[in-house]
């Protein structure tokens, strides 16, 4: 039985590089591009055709940040497709990001140097918006947006005769500090990106408990520092062509400067070619590039609190129920439920919507 293979924001960068090389591993496999922007999607489709003028390759148009879209794009793919093997969530934006020039000169001549590059941390904010679907932009494009997408993907992943997974594209940027359950959107912070992307780090968990019995795994990978679109739009061009000959020197010391989006996809690729259900749910995987320039992946466990995967796992549950119930009317209400967890049968949570007020589609 040939592969399903879906890849969100497969136009550029790792995306199209994963793409790539999973033709390259397998040109019998089914491989649909899921982006926005539909030239540049097609554009990436030739790319690929050019070097596997065999391979099957399809488009989906998918805006992820636009829950009509997502559903949309779910019904058509359900349409077309009967199985899906593997769902990787790789779409992200980081929109008007701004950096802390102060701290970023101080960082560049101390001993943080090389974490002050590979991780952002303390270094970059955002300027977030809030969607025509009344969801601050970053938490609907990051993590939302996928979240829906495999909900409404669950009976073509969820199947008897085999096992399917789902892969986040995560980031070293992932930071637990800019995270609030109380503020799951981030609608009071600067840091959304670094929120969303350690929330999807944490989502990855609670996907694993909630879904493993019924053949659906889920994995979260960090590609490293990689020079792609995303990261070029930090700094002004000149500065990366100044200061990438000391990356490349820094590379020689720490394994997580991957640069490339071929190298960043390493931990995506690695994760094709492994079982679901022989990888350790609890564990990030880490794209990592030696000084001699050889890739491999690298597990690290994912530090929270227990319960803390499944209140972000339930929060989103509440608010794709209010997007789907938005289908037909606008809808503005707050809802406030406790849930009891198996692995803390004495104890119950309250959880509060994070769509508390919101107007959808």
């Amino acid at each position: 039985m040939k592969k399903v293979v879906l890849v969100t924001g497969a136009n550029s960068g790792i995306g199209l590089a994963l793409c790539e090389r999973l033709l390259s591993q397998d040109a019998q496999l089914q491989l649909c591009l899921a982006c926005r922007n539909m030239q540049r999607a097609e554009a990436a489709r030739q790319t690929l055709l050019v070097s596997h003028p065999q391979a099957q390759v399809t488009l989906l148009h998918l805006d992820v940040g636009n829950m009509r879209s997502v559903l949309s794009a779910a019904e058509e793919f359900k349409q077309k497709y009967n199985r899906l093997d593997y769902l990787y969530l790789n779409a992200g934006i980081m929109p008007n990001p701004r950096v802390d020039h102060k701290a970023f000169y101080k960082g560049l001549f101390s001993s943080n140097v090389v974490r002050m590059f590979a991780t952002g941390e303390g270094l970059l904010t955002q300027e977030d918006k809030v969607t025509p679907n009344g969801l601050q932009e970053v938490f609907a494009t990051n993590l939302f947006g996928h979240f829906l997408l495999v909900r409404e993907l669950e009976p073509i992943l969820c199947q008897m005769d085999h096992n399917s997974l789902v892969i986040w594209t995560s980031s070293s940027n992932a930071q637990r500090s800019a995270f609030s359950l109380d503020d799951i959107q981030h609608q009071k912070g600067r840091e959304p990106y670094s929120s969303s992307k350690y929330a999807s780090d944490l989502l990855s968990l609670a996907l694993n408990h909630h879904y493993n019995n019924r053949g659906l795994y889920a994995s979260v990978i960090c590609p490293g520092l990689v020079m792609t679109n995303l990261t070029y739009g930090i700094l002004p061009s000149f500065f990366w062509t100044l200061i990438m000959p000391i990356m490349w020197l820094i590379r020689i010391f720490t394994s997580t400067f991957t640069l490339s989006p071929y190298n960043g996809a390493e931990a995506l690729f690695w994760l094709f070619m492994q079982k679901p259900e022989s990888l350790d749910p609890m564990a990030k995987y880490h794209s990592l590039t030696s000084g001699l320039g050889n890739n491999y992946t690298q597990p690290h466990k994912v530090r929270t609190d227990n319960q803390v995967p499944s209140l972000i796992y339930f929060s989103l549950i509440l608010c794709s129920w209010q997007t789907l119930a938005s289908k037909l009317t606008c809808i503005a209400f707050k809802v406030h439920i406790s849930y009891c967890f198996p692995w803390q049968s004495n104890v119950r949570l309250a959880l509060l919507s994070p769509c508390s007020t919101v107007r959808y589609l």
